[in-house]
């Protein structure tokens, strides 16, 4: 059995959880609500605000390595659900590199990050963006969501736009991140 997928989930106050028939669970609570659907080999039980999750050992559709894998995946899913919708995550990335810049109008972000054109990026409904330049700082993008899947897909593609180089430090990376830097070729020689 998994480690992970034996740990029970406590439901936080003002979340509500039900499983349907088809063994979909959904999640709702004050930041948003999600669903997902779970594999008939693991069964869901919700007893006094806990999530608990079994194998089903009379399923034999799935073999047993396979169904251990999955105790463990759909408890992590659904407790990311249940964070998601009570408290949320935030993700905050950092432009580094002389003349970066990013504003948004609503969802749409408009990056400068040296190329000879814009990139506009649209982002889904389920993302809230602000953008923030101060004077003499790096600007800061900072995302937030109740989906942690969505929203670090969204962070990757950001990212894609100027990945961190080892030698100057420059592009965009996560706030507090730290780039193993390279010595130039200067360095080397004597």
């Amino acid at each position: 059995m998994s480690r992970i997928g034996k740990l029970p989930i406590n439901i936080p106050a003002g979340v509500t959880v039900t499983v349907s028939p088809e063994n979909v669970v959904s999640v709702k609570g004050p930041k948003g609500e999600m669903t997902q659907a779970v594999d008939p080999s693991i069964k869901v039980n919700i007893a006094d605000s806990h999530i608990t999750f079994e194998i089903d050992e009379q399923n034999d559709a799935v073999e047993t390595k396979q169904k251990q894998a999955f105790h463990g995946l759909y408890r992590s899913l659904v407790n990311n659900m249940v964070v998601g919708v009570s408290e949320g995550y935030v993700k905050k990335l950092e432009l580094v590199g002389v003349g970066y810049r990013a504003s948004n109008q609503g969802n749409i972000i408009e990056f400068s990050l040296g190329y000879t054109h814009s990139i506009f990026l649209q982002l889904p409904n389920e993302i809230k963006v602000e953008t923030k330049s101060e004077r003499n700082q790096n600007p800061l993008i900072i995302l937030e969501s109740c989906d942690k899947q969505l929203l670090g897909q969204v962070c990757a593609k950001i990212r894609s736009f100027r990945k961190p180089e080892p030698y100057k430090g420059k592009g965009i990376l996560f706030v507090g991140e730290q780039i193993r830097r390279k010595s130039g070729k200067s360095a080397g020689a004597k």
